[in-house]
């Protein structure tokens, strides 16, 4: 018997009704459960990589739309206490929300400690 013959056969079985149906045998089923895993973790870790962005380090270099891109700002935070905390929210030159997080230095300047860029439509909350 050829091949593909038998293998057609092995897939449809005649029923009671003497209709013939579609029939995986038991190994088959572990075969698809596996591919359907293994799909599924594919797809999800598509879905989590690159939406958000975290920098944080000595090294964090300012972008375009950082306080202190192009140097320090001019104005002062003479009342803040040292070590304050400042956020800073802008939109980056790809319309990507930023989020930025400066500390309060001992000479009033500021320093980038932390930054987030959200990558993805569904953190477009303006």
């Amino acid at each position: 018997m050829p091949a593909v013959a038998y293998f057609i056969e092995a897939l449809f079985q005649k029923s009671h009704s003497g209709l013939y149906r579609y029939h995986l045998p038991a190994e088959d089923y572990d075969l698809k459960n596996a591919i359907i895993i293994a799909g599924l973790a594919i797809a999800l870790s598509g879905c989590t990589a690159g939406a958000v962005t975290y920098g944080a380090g000595p090294d964090l270099e300012p972008i375009p739309g950082s306080i202190t891109y192009g140097g320090q700002p001019r104005s002062r935070l003479i009342r803040s206490p040292i070590g304050s905390v400042v956020n800073h929210e802008f939109r980056n030159e790809f319309g990507q929300r930023v989020e930025e997080r400066y500390i309060l230095q001992p000479d009033r300047s500021l320093r980038l400690v932390s930054r987030r860029v959200y990558r993805g439509p569904l953190w477009d909350d303006d």
